[in-house]
């Protein structure tokens, strides 16, 4: 029986009523199971189309930069106009959720999100790919957190929300991991331009079945105000800070070009620290880290992300820049690290009954680290077998270990009126985390390449890429070991 198969019927209003129970209602349950089912389904299927998109235009990169003469910052420019706007802005769109409605934002953010990816497919020149990613972003900001709290809301707390949260991650790991195939298949049978096209059906089908089944929630201070000037400089902040990074690639990291960028960007970050400890509505309030299953989580969740997200560039550009795959072949050829993925979020809320959440994040950061420790033997002659899919399954799986306890640890800690905020704080960690792993593993692997572009060259810079990351991950589990609470009670 699946995850969701598992979870138990509940109402999904926050006015406390309870099902009803006694002679005659076992019809109004069931209908109450179906219900609940096709929440998750919603949640789930929003969750997979953001994710995906992390990941889905890796494979599209070499044709989008023949077509729209693209440079190579600027492909790296295509996923981070949406990693960056996608987590600069998704703690406004969790407390969007609490104020305003976690429906309406999920139907807000969808319809963004879908009409963002049009116009992408349509663009004719770079920045106009770059402006349409960066939208995107901005919809997935304000999708993502509503469906995780759509779920947490359709579920209580125990071992049937753990499970939910599990195949919510699964979804979740397993766009990001199926970004690969889908957008290989894409590209070799259609263009590019269908990486993201292929969105506006999907999203069309899933708003369709958003107005149908889920019910509207809000947090009882329902007239509370959104802190603009926080969102402005949190996500602006991480744009400039990782616009510096991108910079040392050719400038190097004493150089003004490099060094400005870098110091704005910190600035732009302490003037958001301050601006929320003095605003009476913060975004993001600064209590909240003080409950240490929050901190500790979201420190977790952005060090693992770091890694895990760099890993599929990584791998994608490794496969065809290297071994000569075709977009097709290396989707394909990621496929057992996208199944693996997903078994390790699915084996997570097992684990974590038997050993507790904090033990199964910390053993997920280091066998993802064994991962990354094999592929960083990476070389340019490599195999299949040795170099892609032994590696590619360990990292992966470590990653589906991981996430679903910090999901759930600090999900687990929110106040009824948070739990937005809460879940666009997971979400923004994780993301955060990816966008400036990505600019500092790229960085070290132009690093050590010194501009070269023959496949031994390549590989080197790539295997110091995957070295870095392994470094990344067990300094993960050792936070994770010392900062999560120890009580295994999620």
């Amino acid at each position: 029986m699946t995850a969701m198969a598992q979870v138990p019927a509940v109402s999904e209003t926050e006015n406390g009523r309870e099902p009803a129970s006694g002679p005659g209602t076992e019809n109004a349950g069931a209908a109450r199971s179906t219900r609940t089912w096709a929440v998750i389904a919603a949640a789930c299927a929003g969750q997979f189309l953001v994710v995906l998109d992390v990941s889905v235009v890796n494979v599209a990169l070499p044709s989008m930069r023949t077509d729209l003469g693209l440079s190579t910052i600027g492909l790296q420019w295509v996923l981070n106009a949406y990693t960056i706007a996608f987590a600069g802005f998704m703690l406004l769109g969790g407390r969007a959720a609490d104020i305003f409605g976690r429906k309406r934002m999920f139907l807000a953010g969808l319809g963004v999100f879908t009409a963002a990816s049009l116009a992408g497919g349509l663009a004719q020149e770079g920045w106009q790919l770059l402006a349409a990613r960066g939208v995107q972003g901005l919809g997935a900001a304000v999708l993502a957190p509503a469906t995780l709290t759509i779920l947490t809301a359709a579920v209580p707390a125990g071992p049937a929300r753990t499970r939910a949260i599990a195949t919510w991650a699964a979804v979740g790991a397993g766009g990001g991991a199926a970004g690969g195939l889908v957008g290989g298949v894409l590209t070799d049978a259609l263009s590019w331009r269908w990486v993201l096209l292929i969105n506006v059906p999907t999203g069309a089908l899933v708003l369709a079945a958003a107005v149908l089944w889920l019910t509207e929630g809000r947090a009882k201070e329902a007239r509370r105000r959104l802190d603009l000037p926080g969102a402005v400089l949190v996500t602006g902040g991480l744009a400039v800070v990782a616009y510096g990074i991108v910079q040392t690639e050719e400038a190097g990291w004493t150089a003004a070009a490099t060094l400005v960028p870098l110091l704005g960007g910190l600035l732009l970050l302490a003037a958001f620290l301050l601006v929320e400890a003095r605003t009476k509505q913060p975004l993001m309030p600064l209590r909240l880290f003080r409950v240490r299953a929050v901190s500790g989580a979201n420190a977790g969740m952005m060090v693992t992300g770091s890694a895990s997200f760099a890993m599929w560039f990584f791998m994608t550009v490794y496969a065809q820049n290297v071994l000569g795959y075709t977009p097709l072949q290396a989707g394909l050829a990621l496929i057992p690290s996208s199944l693996s993925v997903v078994l390790g979020s699915k084996l997570a809320p097992l684990l974590m009954r038997r050993i507790g959440a904090r033990h199964v994040a910390v053993l997920g950061a280091l066998v993802g680290a064994a991962g990354f420790g094999w592929q960083s033997a990476m070389t340019a002659d490599g195999t299949f077998l040795k170099t892609i899919l032994g590696p590619g399954i360990l990292m992966m799986a470590g990653a589906g270990l991981a996430m679903t306890p910090l999901a759930a640890l600090a999900t687990a800690s929110a106040a009824p009126g948070e739990a937005g905020l809460v879940s666009g704080l997971v979400n923004t960690s994780r993301t955060m985390g990816g966008a400036i792993g990505l600019s500092v593993l790229s960085t070290v692997a132009a690093a050590r390449t010194s501009h070269g572009t023959g496949p031994v060259a390549l590989t080197e810079g790539y295997a110091l890429a995957f070295r870095t990351g392994t470094g990344l991950l067990v300094v993960a589990a050792l936070l994770m070991f010392f900062w999560l609470p120890r009580q295994s009670d999620t």
